[in-house]
C-alpha cells in the first residue's frame, strides 16, 4: 500500500477542516476550545483510501492557521510529503496563507495541492481569480502541483476532483525513503489506560519495530517500545512516512517533554552547534550576524544565535551558509528542515536545511570551511559518503561520524562502503584505499631504517598524515603478511639473510649455553653466570620451552637451579633402586647418593615430586608409584 502524508495549510477559518472533513469523513476539531470557537488550535489528524483499486492512503495534518499557532503548524509540517494549500474564494490569500507557504517551502516541500474553498460564497470569476493568485503564491515558493481546485465541502463540490488531484501529486512523490536511523519527533503523549504511555508523530529516517530500544531525545532515558499503531490498527513494523501511535515502556507521559523526540539509542548526540543552510523569506528585514531567533526544528520551539559564515547580513531571498548555537543542546539527524521566527513583530524570517548536526564552533570566512559545507549541501548521501571518505585521506573517517553527516542508519552506510573503493578498519575507521594502500607501500621503507626495530609507539611518526586506527589495520596486515615482523612490543622489517645467519649464532650460543650445564651435571653453574645478559636470558628461557633445561624452583632460597635435561635423567637412574628400598631417601641421603649439597638436591627433589617421579612419606621420599609409605 502506498502512503502520502499532506499538510493541510492555509489562513484560518478559510475552511481546511471542513475540507478535510469532506475529504476522510472525520472531524479533525478534537477539543472543545476548538468547537467553542471554530478554529483550529491543535494538530488534527484524518486519512482516506484514494481508491479502491490501488488502495492508496493519504494521511492529512489539518494544521492549525492562526498566527499564534504557527509553531503547532511547523511541527505538524514536519515530515509531510506536499501540502494541501486552502484558500477561501471569498477572502482571497491572506497573511497566514503567505506564510504557510514560506514555511513549506522552507521546510523542502516541493508538491501542492490547491484547493479554492467556500466556491460557493463567491462568483465563477472570483473563484477562478484567486486560484490563479495561490498558485502564483505557490509557484514564486517552489510549490509545483495541479491546477487549483474550486471546491465547496458543505455541498460536496469538487471533492472527487480534489482526490483526482492528490492521486496524481502522490505519484510524482513517490515513497518516503529508508535508509536512516529512525527518528520520530513527538507532537504528543498521552496515558491509555492498561496500556500507559503512548506518543505519536511522523516517523522518518527508518523504520520502527515492536521490541526496539529507543532513546527520548535529547537528553531522556533508553525506553522499550511495547506496540505500534497506525490508523488505529497495530502493526509489527511502522515505516517512514507513516502517522504512529508508539506504546511505551519506562517513561511516564507527563515526563515526556515539549519537543522531545523517539531515536534509534545513541544515534544522535545532542549538540549545541548546528551548521545549515539557510535561505531568507522574499519579504524579510535582512538578517545581522549573531541574531537572537526563534528556530523551530521538528516539534522543538527554542531561542538560537546566529552565525553567519560568509557574510556579515543576510539579505531578503538570499542564501548562505552559517551555524545556529541553540540555548539548549538538540539531538536530531542531518538533512533535517527548520524555520526560523523573529519574536517582534512574530513572523518567519528564514529557514533551511541542517548540513552537520554534531559540530562545533566554525571560524567565518574560512574558505576550507565554507568549501566543506557548501559540499556538505550539494551532494547526496552516496556521494558525500564518498567524498568524505576521500577527504579524510590517511587520518580516515570514523563510520559514526560519516553516518551522522550522511543522515544514515550503519546498515545502510555499510552497503554503500561496500560498492566504493574503501577499507574498513578494526577500530571502525573508513580509510580510501588509495590512501590505505599507500601507507602499506610506505611503512616498510620508514622501517628499514631501523635495522633492530622500533617500539610500536615509535611509529606513528614516520607517518604523521596516518590516523591511530589506519596506522593499526596497516600494521596489523604487515605482520600477517609477513612483511613486517613484530617482536615483543617493537617492529622490524625482516632481512632473511642476516636473520638466517642471526639464528645460527643464536643456535650455537644456545647450544654453548646448553653444554655449560650439562657439564655442570647436577651442580650446574647459576643461570646468571652462562646467561649474563638479556638476549643471553632470551636464549635460556627458549631451552627450558624446549625441554632442554629443566628449571627447579628453591622455595626456600627463592632462586631457581636449570639442570640440563640429561642430569634429571641421570638422577632418577641412581635414585630409583634407593627410592624403591623402605623407607626411601631423606635429603641428606639423596645428596649423598648423588654427591651434590643440599643447595641443589632440594630443588633438584622438589622437581622429580612436580613431575610425579618421587612424593614425601614423612621426612623421606619414596618413589611415587610406591603407597607403602613408612
Amino acid at each position: 500500500m502506498s502512503r502520502l502524508l499532506l499538510g493541510a495549510i492555509g489562513h484560518v477559518d478559510h475552511g481546511k477542516t471542513a475540507l478535510v472533513h469532506a475529504l476522510t469523513g472525520m472531524d479533525t476539531d478534537r477539543l472543545p476550545e476548538e468547537k467553542r470557537r471554530g478554529i483550529s488550535i491543535a494538530l488534527g489528524f484524518a486519512h482516506f483510501t484514494l481508491d479502491s483499486a490501488s488502495a492508496t492512503m493519504v494521511d492529512i495534518i489539518d494544521m492549525p492557521g492562526h498566527e499564534r499557532f504557527v509553531r503547532t503548524m511547523v511541527s505538524g509540517a514536519t515530515g509531510i510529503n506536499a501540502v494541501l494549500l486552502v484558500v477561501a474564494a471569498n477572502e482571497g490569500i491572506k497573511p497566514q496563507t503567505v506564510e504557510h507557504v514560506d514555511i513549506a517551502a522552507l521546510l523542502g516541500l516541493r508538491r501542492a495541492v490547491i484547493a479554492i474553498s467556500k466556491a460557493d460564497l463567491a462568483t465563477p470569476a472570483e473563484a477562478a481569480a484567486v486560484g490563479r493568485e495561490a498558485a502564483a503564491l505557490a509557484a514564486r515558493a517552489g510549490l509545483q502541483g495541479p491546477p487549483p481546485v474550486l471546491t465547496a465541502a458543505p455541498e460536496g463540490l469538487g471533492v472527487a476532483e480534489l482526490k483526482a488531484a492528490i492521486g496524481a501529486v502522490l505519484r510524482e512523490v513517490g515513497p518516503a525513503v529508508a535508509g536512516g536511523v529512525p527518528y520520530l519527533p513527538v507532537d504528543r503523549a498521552f496515558s491509555v489506560a492498561g496500556h500507559g504511555t503512548v506518543v505519536t508523530g511522523t516517523l522518518r529516517g527508518g523504520p520502527l519495530a515492536t521490541g526496539d530500544e529507543v532513546e527520548l531525545v535529547p537528553s531522556g532515558p533508553e525506553l522499550r517500545v511495547r506496540g505500534l499503531q497506525v490508523h488505529g490498527a497495530k502493526v509489527a513494523v511502522a515505516q517512514p512516512g507513516q502517522r504512529v501511535a508508539v506504546n511505551l515502556r519506562g517513561v511516564e507521559a507527563a515526563r515526556v517533554p515539549r519537543g522531545a523526540a523517539l531515536a534509534a539509542c545513541g544515534a544522535l548526540p545532542p549538540s549545541e552547534w548546528l551548521s545549515v543552510e539557510l535561505r531568507a523569506v522574499a519579504d524579510a528585514a535582512p538578517l545581522r550576524n549573531t541574531a537572537r531567533l526563534r528556530l523551530l526544528l521538528g516539534t522543538q520551539d527554542l531561542e538560537a544565535r546566529l552565525r553567519l559564515l560568509d557574510r556579515d547580513a543576510l539579505e531578503p531571498g538570499e542564501t548562505a551558509l552559517a551555524q545556529l548555537r541553540c540555548a539548549t543542546p538538540v539531538a536530531v539527524p542531518a538533512r533535517e528542515q527548520f524555520v526560523l521566527r523573529i519574536a517582534s513583530p512574530a513572523r518567519t524570517v528564514a529557514g533551511g536545511r541542517i548540513l552537520d548536526a554534531e559540530t562545533v564552533r566554525l571560524r567565518r570566512h574560512a574558505p576550507a570551511v565554507l568549501e566543506h559545507l557548501a559540499a556538505l549541501a550539494a551532494a547526496g548521501p552516496e556521494e558525500l559518503v564518498a567524498r568524505e571518505v576521500t577527504q579524510a585521506g590517511a587520518g580516515g573517517i570514523a563510520l559514526r561520524r560519516l553516518a551522522r553527516l550522511a543522515g544514515l542508519a550503519p546498515a545502510r552506510l555499510g552497503e554503500i562502503l561496500q560498492l566504493l573503493p574503501v577499507v574498513l578498519t578494526r577500530g571502525r575507521m573508513a580509510v580510501s584505499r588509495q590512501a590505505f594502500e599507500a601507507i602499506l607501500a610506505q611503512l616498510p621503507g620508514r622501517l628499514a631504517a631501523h635495522p633492530d626495530g622500533l617500539p610500536r609507539d615509535k611509529v606513528p611518526p614516520l607517518l604523521p598524515a596516518a590516523g591511530a586506527a589506519v596506522l593499526d589495520e596497516a600494521l596489523a596486515r604487515l605482520v600477517a603478511a609477513g612483511t613486517l615482523r613484530q617482536e615483543g612490543g617493537s617492529l622490524r622489517v625482516p632481512r632473511p639473510a642476516q636473520e638466517h645467519a642471526r639464528a645460527r649464532q643464536e643456535a650455537a650460543q644456545a647450544a654453548r649455553i646448553a653444554e655449560a650445564l650439562r657439564q655442570g651435571g647436577l651442580s650446574p653453574p647459576d643461570p646468571h653466570v652462562v646467561a649474563p645478559d638479556p638476549h643471553s636470558r632470551r636464549l635460556l628461557d627458549a631451552l627450558v620451552r624446549a625441554g632442554v633445561l629443566v628449571r627447579a624452583a628453591d622455595r626456600v632460597q627463592k632462586r631457581d637451579v636449570l639442570f640440563h635435561r640429561d642430569a634429571i635423567a641421570s638422577a632418577q637412574r641412581i635414585l630409583a633402586p634407593l627410592l624403591a628400598t623402605p623407607p626411601g631417601l631423606l635429603v641428606k641421603e639423596a645428596g649423598a647418593a648423588l654427591g651434590i649439597s643440599r643447595k641443589f638436591s632440594v630443588p633438584l627433589l622438589e622437581h622429580l615430586d612436580a613431575i610425579h617421579f618421587t612424593r614425601r612419606a614423612g621426612d623421606h621420599r619414596v618413589l611415587a608409584a610406591r603407597r607403602d609409605a613408612v
